[in-house]
């Protein structure tokens, strides 16, 4: 069984691929490299084939995940093969849906982190507050993991 994960924003460089990153850091922690398969993407075609933003980069070298990226736009495999498409705001998710019938569960970000009142993940690349929005995405893939965890039977020890 293999679980395939694909974080959604808007031009791949920022929030996905942080998001990319913190849940691949987690799920090789629980040593289910073997079983949960990470990717990301983004809704615009801007920046394709880039590297995560210079933010992006810090703030994951600074919470000691090693991550290399580069930047795609979501397709149709995406739709067809992800059994989660998580998207990092309101935006994104309505341009997923805009795309046609999904295989998998769709949903945002945080609506997987318990106790958080925001739904959406601002975007860092506007406000510059990379470290705040790591904080909501670590919050929101510890929450997706114990979430998929349950849902796909995958015991935690």
């Amino acid at each position: 069984m293999t679980v395939k994960v694909v974080f959604v924003c808007l031009g791949n460089i920022c929030r996905s691929p942080m998001a990319e990153g913190v849940f691949r850091h987690l799920v090789k922690q629980a040593k289910l490299e073997n079983i949960i398969e990470v990717d990301s993407c983004g809704t615009g075609s801007w920046h394709i084939g880039e590297s995560p933003h210079v933010g992006t980069q810090k703030v994951l070298a600074t919470h000691h995940i090693e991550y290399y990226h580069r930047a795609r736009q979501l397709c149709a495999a995406d739709l067809s093969n992800a059994d989660y498409l998580i998207a990092m705001d309101s935006d994104n998710l309505h341009d997923i849906k805009r795309q046609g019938s999904v295989h998998g569960e769709v949903g945002l970000l945080l609506d997987y982190a318990k106790g958080v009142e925001e739904s959406d993940v601002p975007d860092p690349y506007y406000t510059g507050q990379f470290n705040e929005v790591y904080n909501l995405v670590e919050a929101g893939c510890k929450g997706l993991l114990k979430h998929i965890r349950h849902k796909e039977g995958i015991p935690t020890s």
